[in-house]
This record gives structure tokens, sequence and C-alpha cells, in this order.
């Protein structure tokens, strides 16, 4: 039997919708930082993304994009992320890299790392998606207005496709809210984070069993 709501769904948009979400880690995670919600670092993305979808939309895939910490410590806690959101098919991982980078500061010299190529990821597979037609509408999770461009190519590509931005807490970009069909801020959807959590203990597909202590410092599994 047909569900009552569903057939209206068709019946009001023609058919169902295909989205894909595109998440700008860095962006996301400082955002949340920003926003003392570090309780919420232990999140699954794909259930997060989830929550978002109405009835007459399928979610085709999450895709993450991040990189690999230089400090083992957070490289831990951010394998254990990964880890546990791969249990996951619809969550994919793009990992960009660390490039050493020297600041000055009254004389002296401090080494720190910036973050490289997430930007350009995004901007690919987001096109990608676009000329391939597997999706009908981009979501993208990110303040950071240098993804501007490939919005400006999707328009000119397909000007049906449908765009939708996402602000996390405590960013806000008005360019990329000119360029959205629709953009809402994640500050205000706290509840959805609250329920997207992960268990303590997660099987993986190897058969093992991911415990993690969600407690203090130690729940900073995220980035």
């Amino acid at each position: 039997m047909t569900n009552p709501q569903l057939k209206r769904a068709y019946f009001l948009y023609g058919s169902e919708k295909k989205l894909i979400f595109y998440v700008d880690v860095f962006n996301f995670y400082f955002g949340l930082r920003s926003n003392n919600w570090r309780k919420f670092y232990w999140l699954d993305i794909v259930k997060f993304c989830k929550l978002f979808l109405k009835s007459h939309q399928e979610l085709i895939e999450v895709n993450y994009f991040s990189a690999v910490q230089k400090n083992k410590t957070k490289a831990y806690r951010q394998d254990l992320f990964f880890s546990a959101n791969k249990t996951n098919p619809k969550f994919n991982l793009h990992l960009g890299k660390f490039i050493e980078k020297i600041l000055k500061f009254n004389g002296q010299e401090f080494k720190t790392f910036e973050e490289k190529q997430t930007d350009v990821h995004i901007a690919v597979k987001m096109i990608r998606d676009v000329v391939l037609e597997k999706c009908d509408i981009s979501v993208i999770i990110s303040a950071d207005s240098d993804i501007t461009p490939p919005i400006d190519f999707i328009r000119e590509y397909n000007p049906k496709h449908k765009i939708y931005v996402y602000f996390p807490p405590n960013r806000f970009s008005y360019d990329l809210k000119q360029k959205a069909d629709c953009s809402l801020p994640l500050q205000n959807h706290i509840q959805k984070f609250e329920i997207s959590q992960f268990p303590s203990e997660i099987e993986l597909k190897n058969g093992y069993n991911l415990f993690v202590l969600i407690n203090g410092n130690n729940h900073n599994c995220n980035q």
C-alpha cells in the first residue's frame, strides 16, 4: 500500500528528489567549537543529515572533507570518528592535507599547519555529481565563500539544479546565502545534534567493537 504522505509528495513535486551533502569539516568543526558544542563532536554524520530530509527526498551520500591530523593524539581521536562513520555506506571520506607554515610574531617564529585542498575537493566533487546527474539538490555545510565559484558553474550548467547551504554554528556567509536556493543556521537545530550522537560502543565492519569514553576531553573524537 502506498504511503499517503509519500503519494502526496509525488503529486506536489513530480518525483522523489535526490540529495547529496558536502561537509566542509574544518568550517563545521570550528563552528561547533566556537559555540561550546564539544559535546556534539561524536556525531553520526549520515544520521544527522537525514534529519533534514523531507518525505519526497532521498539521501544519496554524505561527502566529508577533512585532512589527517599531524598531532598523534588528535589523529587517534580523529581515526575513531572516521571508523565510526565508515560503518555507514553512505559516508564518503575525502582527505586533503596539512602544510607546515611558519608564523612570525614579536620577532619569534612559530610552526603551525594549514589545511589545504578542501575547497578544491568540494568544488570538483559537486560539479562532477551534477554533470553525472547523481543528484537534484546539493547541500553544502559550510560558510566558506570560496565555494561560490562551483555554485556559479552549476547554475550555468543546469539552472534547474538546487543548492542548499547549511551554516555551521557561529558561521555565516552573505555570498553563499545569496547564491543558495535555501539556507539555514544549524545553530537553531540543537535537537538534531542531540539525537545524532553515536553510542559509546560501535561494531565495525571487520567485526571489532569500538569503545569510546564519552566524557570530558575524551569525547573530542571529531575533525
